[in-house]
């Protein structure tokens, strides 16, 4: 559609701040009996540039030349901006009621009395921020839910089933390509498969530089034992 200008991608420093990591984010919210899942709506674009700023995300199409007026998905410091702005948001609830990864909000709580409470004070809290959410996405007082990938529920951390039955279903790589993809999907959930880098090691070693692509017995078997 468009090109970012040169000068833009001069200006714009790196956010350093950090995002919270998902492990932390899992581990806060396991063990309770009652969530709320909400969803922000297109997150980015509620979150206005100054005025002074825009012309750093000018881009040209063939007959003029625009600047975003809100955060654009593909700027280099939207992630860490929305999350910081999400933080700022509810901040007093974060210890206490709610965890926020990007735009998926957490409500939890170990009885259904207080997540509907809690469940108040965060869409209040959007209310008065003029925050606007995806209602087709919400998930009201459910015990178990997925979150970043995994199922959280009073149980503990579990894997998502739909994604563990795409990875068991892949056929042998035929590639370096596939076999790294493979790996990337299979270490999502590393927390859950014992000695995962002995294991993976046969794959692994196919990914360094000058290794001819050679997807042997052990490979084969390193695969199989991953995928189950």
């Amino acid at each position: 559609m468009g090109e970012p200008c040169a000068s833009g991608a001069k200006e714009v420093r790196n956010d350093r701040r950090k995002e919270p990591t998902q492990r932390v984010v899992l581990e806060k919210l396991v063990g309770k009996s009652h969530y709320c899942f909400l969803d922000g709506f297109s997150c980015y674009m509620q979150i206005h540039i100054a005025l002074e700023d825009q012309h750093k995300t000018t881009f040209t199409c063939p007959f003029s030349t625009f600047a975003y007026t809100h955060i654009p998905f593909g700027l280099c410091n939207a992630p860490s901006t929305f999350q910081y702005c999400m933080t700022s948001i509810f901040s007093n609830l974060l210890q206490d009621c709610m965890e926020v990864f990007m735009d998926d909000f957490t409500v939890y709580v170990d009885s259904f009395e207080a997540c509907l409470s809690n469940l108040s004070k965060v869409l209040k809290r959007c209310v008065d921020t003029n925050l606007v959410l995806n209602f087709e996405k919400f998930h009201f007082m459910v015990t178990e839910g997925i979150v970043l990938g995994h199922l959280v529920s009073n149980r503990g951390i579990e894997v998502d089933k739909s994604k563990i039955y795409i990875i068991t279903s892949l056929p042998n790589p035929t590639s370096v390509r596939e076999v790294r993809s493979f790996l990337g999907h299979a270490s999502f959930y590393r927390r859950f498969i014992k000695n995962f880098s002995k294991l993976s090691l046969p794959l692994s070693k196919l990914l360094q530089k000058d290794v001819e692509f050679n997807f042997d017995q052990l490979c084969i078997e390193a695969f199989q034992e991953l995928k189950n």
